[in-house]
């Protein structure tokens, strides 16, 4: 390619709201540009780029059994409907309406789609176990895009779904595709960790990230840093004893000043820690518009995702108002533990870890001393519904620690939950009977896995590519150009490095510096750098985009 003729030349100013290194240096470098907020144009560069990484995928997924298919970008929304995801996905569903009337669902995952294609064939046991994938462009409504690729309204996704006849083959297939995803982003030189994670809207009992550790991920995740990879979302801990041995002592309303109102009021009014205060956090959801009241110790904080779960409310929580205190009795500050007609008490695991707690029934003046549960109150269920967090120990007694990542890939566990709420989503077993398929979901966002690449290799003058996909494997620039000679010299080697099937953009602009040359390779950050100029005679300058030594060689050498 010569560089004279590419659309999507070097710049050197990155856009104003860009704070993340690939942002601006994909900008820069003439890969990306914005449309709108959260959709971007894949310019030349960038193209080749995702090509690359998509290569690498369909060979990995291929050789791992998966058949590459395609889907419609528009979904019926009716097929949505089966499954009441309308409602509950984790982002504002983008709908539209055809000239038919008909409603359909832009495509931000595809699960109902892949099962209703499944379901036309009827398939029997002798068809399963089988993977079938796709390249497709996904719209999502988020509220906030940012971060350049890595948090867009608009993008591809690899999205592959697995129908097989049980959980017992199922886990052959998951383990299939967990090596299958290590295998495909260590060919693009990123070092994976593999997070437990929550399958949220997706559905099912258990999902795994493949994350790329980074300080600029959205992904928080804590580790013992030897086996244990989890999400904070789900991540377990050891809730330590307080005082459980102590002898519980009577039960009393006692009279306390109005000023206290908040935890560090407690703390100071009673002298005491955190752990031994009892505290409440109000949710509402947002579809039945039930009140859920989480009951948990005062040192800890409430898990949202892990509630979600304990009330079977995936996706549908959110923070209560002041209007929905109102409607059980109380306002901010007096919530109690028990007794609040009309909402649902949620306890924490920790509840059973502390004698003769603090509070449950603040009122303006009073509270409550000695309060112990199951002696004094109770909740519909105890459940771990608390925030795992740094230093937390785990129940082997390593301490955790908080990481940050991009998520790259994920894959989930579905079982049945597709194909028990979707009509004969289902196949005939060995003795003529209907059955639902065992589901699972693997995803790569394509535009964040090339994002990440950018966030690990770089240096101070731009990006520098793995190989495995870089737009080019040599960048040659041709210096002294007005010189006949070395212009035509250079044009050779150019010529036969692309008869050789090499892969080249070729800098051959007459009335650029050989230091803006340079800056222009370092910045794009193809492998290997190749130069032609008076200095080189019949040689030709080498250099590695991650090294700062050049060695001469001849056309042969290289060609070869």
């Amino acid at each position: 390619m010569l560089y004279s003729k590419l659309f999507g030349k070097t710049v050197k100013n990155a856009p104003s709201d860009a704070t993340l290194t690939s942002h601006k240096l994909l900008y820069q470098a003439g890969f990306i540009r914005e449309s709108t907020a959260g959709r971007y144009f894949i310019l030349p560069l960038g193209q080749l780029v995702q090509s690359k990484i998509m290569g690498i995928v369909r060979y990995e997924m291929n050789k791992a059994g998966a058949q590459e298919m395609l889907s419609p970008v528009l979904h019926p929304l009716v097929l949505w409907e089966e499954t009441n995801r309308t409602k509950t996905t984790g982002f504002e569903l983008m709908k539209i309406r055809d000239r038919r009337e008909i409603w359909f669902a832009l495509g931000g995952t595809a699960e109902e789609m892949f099962v209703d294609v499944v379901r036309k064939f009827r398939p029997s046991y002798k068809d399963l176990p089988f993977n079938i994938y796709q390249f497709a462009m996904k719209f999502r409504d988020e509220l906030r895009a940012r971060g350049g690729l890595l948090r867009v309204r608009e993008f591809i996704m690899k999205d592959a779904y697995s129908f097989d006849v049980d959980e017992e083959n199922f886990k052959k297939e998951y383990k299939n595709m967990w090596n299958t995803y290590s295998q495909i982003f260590k060919k693009m030189g990123l070092n994976t960790i593999v997070v437990e994670s929550d399958n949220g809207y997706i559905g099912g009992e258990y999902c795994h990230e493949f994350v790329v550790e980074s300080d600029i991920g959205e992904t928080s995740f804590l580790t013992d840093r030897e086996k244990y990879n989890a999400h904070v979302d789900v991540a377990l801990f050891e809730r330590d004893d307080i005082n459980s041995t102590e002898e519980e002592k009577p039960f009393k309303i006692v009279e306390q000043p109005e000023w206290v109102k908040t935890m560090d009021d407690n703390i100071k009014h009673y002298q005491l820690p955190k752990s031994r205060f009892l505290k409440n956090v109000v949710y509402k959801n947002r579809i039945t518009k039930e009140i859920i009241i989480a009951v948990i110790r005062g040192d800890l904080d409430v898990n949202k995702t892990k509630l979600e779960h304990a009330v079977n409310a995936v996706g549908q929580l959110e923070d209560a108002t002041e209007q929905d205190l109102t409607k059980i009795g109380t306002k901010r500050g007096h919530v109690h533990s028990w007794g609040h007609k009309g909402a649902r008490y949620i306890g924490d695991l920790s509840l059973k870890t502390v004698k003769n707690f603090i509070g449950g029934q603040k009122e303006k003046s009073t509270d409550t001393i000695n309060v112990n549960y199951g002696r004094d109150f109770t909740c519909e269920k105890l459940a771990d519904i608390a925030l795992a967090k740094e230093t937390y120990l785990l129940e082997t007694g390593k301490k955790l620690v908080e990481k940050k990542g991009i998520e790259v890939g994920n894959i989930f566990q579905l079982g049945y939950h597709y194909s028990k709420k979707m009509k004969d989503a289902t196949f005939i077993d060995k003795n003529g009977k209907e059955k639902p398929f065992y589901m699972g979901c693997y995803g790569i966002g394509i535009g964040r896995t090339l994002a990440a690449i950018v966030e690990k290799f770089h240096d101070e003058q731009g990006i520098i590519w793995p190989e495995s996909v870089a737009p080019y494997k040599y960048h040659l620039i041709g210096l002294d150009l007005k010189d006949q000679s070395i212009k035509s010299k250079v044009h050779q080697v150019y010529k036969e490095l692309l008869a050789k099937g090499r892969e080249v953009l070729f800098d051959d602009r007459e009335d650029i510096t050989a230091g803006n040359k340079f800056a222009d390779a370092d910045l794009i950050g193809i492998p290997y750098r190749l130069v032609v100029s008076k200095r080189t005679g019949d040689k030709i300058e080498l250099k590695k985009r991650t090294e700062k030594s050049t060695r001469l060689v001849s056309l042969d050498e290289l060609a070869s």
